[in-house]
């Protein structure tokens, strides 16, 4: 029986080629390195695990007697298991800031995240209340964020406590926070204490840490209502996801690559020539 011998067609040879070649000039997807993403959860089991309570949007001189200040770690009221940390003030100022405030680090430095936050909230405040200056609900605005710098009180020329960082004011937010919603339960109904859970899913927020891989993280509640809230944070999630920049200019192979590629093609052309030689010996 006679064995035909064909000459393998050029084309057929190139296609292992090109498939290398394309492989080797698409764009690296936008997937998370190792330590891209940091992810940060408190449920105040034990203690406050570093959080920190401030006060701000009142007078210096302000009389802690009628402002009622006060926090605490603590256990959760009756009907609720747990712990967390008790906040409580009275807005005589019109415009009450009550935050929590912790620095996470080993974050990648000087890089931009996407930050989503989740909180649990204890209240005992019901829907659709009235009150003076607003509801002592929906006019009590909670507020998530993050921040370079560390948030801090400071005194303004009209000798009242702001923040060093924008926040927004009451139902606005800021560059630095967002409204995650307000601390009235739709199912309270005899001041029982309920846990309500906020998100920003729909608000979406972007920090960039430091140059050694640190953020400052901030929750509060930034009040219109002038009267007294008292409220527990239960729980706080924080997950942050770092942020591709934008390519400039289209993308550009890696140096390797081409010379990966000059050597395929030399390659090619060597063996276009063998073949051709062959072709004619024959």
């Amino acid at each position: 029986m006679g064995i035909s011998l064909r000459r393998p067609r050029r084309d057929l040879l190139l296609i292992p080629v090109f498939v290398v070649m394309a492989t080797l000039l698409s764009p690296p997807t936008a997937l998370a390195q190792e330590g891209g993403e940091g992810e940060f959860g408190f449920d105040f089991m034990s203690d406050a695990e570093g959080w920190m309570v401030g006060f701000a949007d009142l007078p210096v001189d302000y009389n802690q007697s009628i402002y009622e200040l006060h926090h605490e770690h603590r256990q959760l009221p009756d009907g609720l298991a747990g712990s967390g940390i008790f906040v409580q003030g009275h807005n005589r100022s019109d415009d009450l800031f009550m935050f929590l405030k912790r620095r996470s680090d080993g974050l990648r430095p000087n890089t931009t995240y996407a930050v989503s936050v989740s909180i649990d909230l204890a209240t005992n405040v019901q829907a659709g209340l009235f009150g003076i200056g607003g509801s002592p609900g929906e006019s009590v605005f909670v507020k998530a964020g993050a921040s370079t710098i560390e948030p801090l009180v400071e005194e303004d020329s009209n000798r009242h406590l702001r923040m060093n960082i924008d926040k927004g004011n009451q139902s606005r937010g800021g560059e630095s926070m967002v409204v995650l919603g307000n601390v009235a339960h739709p199912e309270v109904a005899n001041r029982e204490y309920r846990i309500k859970t906020l998100d920003n899913t729909d608000l979406p927020l972007s920090v960039t840490t430091d140059s050694e891989g640190r953020v400052w993280l901030i929750v509060g509640t930034d009040s219109g209502f002038e009267g007294l809230s008292q409220l527990y944070y239960a729980r706080i999630s924080y997950t942050l996801s770092s942020v591709e920049p934008p390519r400039t200019g289209g993308y550009a192979p890696p140096t390797w690559a081409l010379a990966l590629m000059m050597g395929i093609g030399a390659a090619l052309a060597g063996l276009g020539l063998v073949m051709l030689r062959l072709r004619h010996q024959r």
